[in-house]
């Protein structure tokens, strides 16, 4: 009887296993089908190798901002040479590798793919612009401009990876583009002089970078002293399951598997922002974003961290990039109340819009403003009431409970419904992503597009089309960051 019981207990766990292993394989086919199979081929810019591109490696050679420009210029010469002289791309008027092409950057009187400087005889302040993941410098240079014209010395630095072709982003470490802002900054330090001071403006993983910097200072590596940060979008949270991506890039080396090195395999019509995703750029991301709450944590042990230089922060409250509470949780939340400020930008709550968001969207941006107090400035920007698009923003101030309330002048646009991650440093007046098509019908508009027709024709998803490419409250936020840098008197003329 016994030994009948063991051979049945046996069978049925050899039956599991078989189960279990059968299973495993239909996952795993189907996984490789969906990444794999259905996905479109890889063109040359999803699989070029560039070797003028500056590494961590690099930094006993490349001492300088100059000389990483000087590099760059290198890198720019090899991309020329190898992407737009492929045969089969000519007459695509939206392939960015098509000489002549309405996304050629090339084709504009200055390339904002590339990094860039403007000088300032008697510089009020130093800054430095660093943009997000798959993006360009362009997405800061608006901004940079209006610093600029209030006295400032700004170095715009394209992240390594950047700029050229996605290709470059699976290969690429979070600590190539660290040792890059580090590089910059002490070039701009040395520009400006030890008087004057030196802030960071970051957009989404500049941000982060701009965060990580400012934390590896106070726990004691030799840097630069930054005066104040200005965050945009800041990629201080993402999504959890991020860290399987190594695994997923680890597999794309097999033959026949390099598909597995990019979540989205999209033509690349946008001059100055990939639009195909390598999944090693989400994986070092996601490794940054670690690194600064072990940084936090570490340095918080005995309480709040003090010292850590003043923060504003511009959020929008629904954003499909990055975790909007982690900028609450894991950062700002666990500074001491020093200065530091966030504005939030909700969605629009006007009562003929909001039936047609999904019952999540409703995000509950008000606990910011209620509940116990927090150790930073908070205002949020919201409708007037369910029946307006007029913005109000709703003031509370570190460590209280009262909220006060201030007219903007400011409304919703007909037909937006929120903000987007990408839309904060982008004015409505950009050319290329802003509110109005350029009278020039041959000048690329990626801002409002207009495209109506059949399901399933479009090679790219239409969630991308419909996201909000400008911030129709840039004036607000570039005057909340004059303000934040005390830049709010004209720079004087000598």
């Amino acid at each position: 009887m016994h030994r009948a019981v063991r051979g049945m207990g046996r069978h049925l766990l050899r039956f599991l296993g078989y189960g279990a292993g059968g299973a495993m394989l239909v996952l795993l086919a189907g996984f490789l089908w969906v990444n794999v199979a259905r996905k479109p081929e890889l063109k040359p810019w999803h699989t070029a190798v560039f070797r003028e591109e500056f590494t961590r490696n690099d930094v006993s050679r490349v001492r300088n901002l100059d000389d990483y420009r000087k590099l760059e210029d290198r890198l720019f010469g090899e991309l020329k040479g190898s992407m737009y002289r492929n045969a089969g791309m000519g007459g695509q008027r939206l392939n960015r590798y098509s000489a002549g092409s309405l996304a050629d950057p090339t084709g504009y009187p200055e390339n904002g793919n590339r990094s860039y400087e403007l000088t300032a005889l008697a510089p009020r302040a130093g800054v430095l612009m660093i943009h997000g993941l798959g993006d360009s410098p362009y997405s800061l240079r608006a901004l940079a401009e209006r610093l600029h014209r209030r006295g400032c010395w700004v170095v715009g630095l394209r992240l390594p990876g950047h700029g050229t072709a996605p290709s470059a982003l699976t290969t690429v470490h979070w600590e190539d583009w660290a040792a890059a802002v580090r590089l910059a900054a002490k070039h701009l330090k040395q520009r400006v002089g030890a008087s004057t001071p030196v802030y960071f403006v970051g957009f989404s993983t500049g941000a982060a970078l701009s965060v990580e910097y400012a934390l590896a200072r106070q726990e004691g590596e030799d840097l630069p002293k930054v005066d104040g940060l200005v965050l945009l979008s800041p990629a201080i949270g993402v999504d959890p399951l991020a860290w399987l991506a190594v695994w997923q890039a680890r597999m794309a080396g097999m033959p026949g598997l390099e598909k597995l090195a990019w979540f989205d395999i999209y033509p690349e019509y946008d001059p100055y922002k990939y639009v195909s995703f390598a999944v090693n750029s989400g994986h070092q991301v996601y490794t940054i974003t670690r690194i600064i709450n072990e940084r936090i944590t570490r340095l918080t042990a005995s309480g709040p961290l003090r010292g850590f230089p003043r923060t504003l922060v511009f959020q929008s409250v629904a954003d499909a990039t990055v975790s909007a509470p982690a900028v609450v949780t894991v950062f700002l939340g666990r500074l001491a109340p020093e200065g530091h400020e966030a504005v939030g930008f909700d969605i629009n709550r006007r009562a003929d819009v909001e039936p047609l968001l999904r019952p999540d969207a409703r995000i509950p941006a008000e606990k910011l403003l209620s509940g116990q107090a927090l150790p930073f400035d908070v205002t949020l920007l919201t409708n007037h009431d369910e029946r307006s698009s007029a913005i109000i923003a709703l003031r509370r101030p570190a460590g209280g409970s009262a909220v006060q309330r201030e007219e903007t002048g400011l409304r919703w646009p007909t037909s937006v419904f929120s903000l987007s991650h990408i839309a904060l440093p982008v004015p409505p007046d950009d050319p290329i992503y802003g509110a109005k098509r350029p009278e020039d019908d041959s000048m690329l508009y990626l801002g409002r597009p207009e495209l109506i027709g059949e399901l399933g024709l479009l090679a790219v998803p239409m969630e991308s089309l419909v996201r909000l490419r400008y911030n129709p409250f840039f004036s607000y936020l570039e005057r909340r960051t004059v303000q934040f840098l005390r830049l709010e008197e004209p720079p004087r003329v000598r």
